[in-house]
């Protein structure tokens, strides 16, 4: 990357660091259209790309719109999105997550952005994470913690996946820290990192296989 372009991305990331209480109000589909800002979304996705490799095979679950995974091919890395709604750019739309046809040890990383706590069986999908992530591969999951997420879920009033899908049985307004982790051990993983990003309002949490 050239230098200028890497000065642009440090200014336009301080930016977006000191105007976050402003973003938080802007609907974020007027924010992606604002050459200076970046969406909520962007910026979780580029935190959760810091921690994989180029060369390694992702498995994003509960992948959306798939920007993740269409952002990790742009760098030259392998991966897929799955999901089980088609929000457009989906590789593959399944219809349970903890019963896909990947085979054994299949991905370097397996990634759950903003969507775990949407997963319904979610011990029985990490189980099945357990099983198609390479022994020393990794997961990561974004989290907000609950009284964060419900302020932010009754206020996104432009997200379709709240208003017209609603929150179903299973559901909840994300994870404390202790939630995630015994989550997390209970399917065999431990949480080996944590970090907090955007004022700390959202944290990102890096886990491995226990051995």
């Amino acid at each position: 990357m050239k230098m200028s372009n890497i000065k642009e991305n440090r200014m336009k990331n301080l930016l977006n660091e000191v105007l976050l209480p402003v973003k938080l109000i802007i609907p974020q589909p007027i924010v992606s259209k604002l050459p200076v800002l970046t969406t909520n979304e962007e910026i979780r996705i580029r935190h959760v790309l810091e921690h994989i490799s180029p060369h390694k095979k992702c498995l994003d679950i509960g992948c959306g719109n798939n920007r993740l995974i269409q952002m990790h091919r742009e760098r030259g890395g392998d991966g897929l999105g799955v999901d089980i709604y088609d929000w457009g750019g989906v590789d593959r739309v399944v219809e349970d997550c903890s019963k896909m046809d990947f085979d054994d040890k299949s991905f370097d990383c397996i990634t759950f952005v903003a969507c775990l706590n949407h997963i319904a069986n979610r011990e029985e999908v990490l189980q099945e994470a357990q099983r198609i992530l390479k022994d020393d591969g990794i997961v990561i999951v974004t989290m907000l913690t609950p009284l964060v997420s419900i302020v932010w879920h009754k206020w996104a009033f432009w997200d379709k996946d709240q208003n017209e899908r609603g929150m179903k049985p299973g559901e909840v307004y994300g994870f404390t820290e202790e939630e995630l982790r015994a989550t997390m051990e209970a399917a065999g993983f431990g949480i080996r990192r944590k970090r907090r990003f955007s004022w700390g309002l959202n944290n990102i949490y890096i886990a491995e296989k226990k051995s």
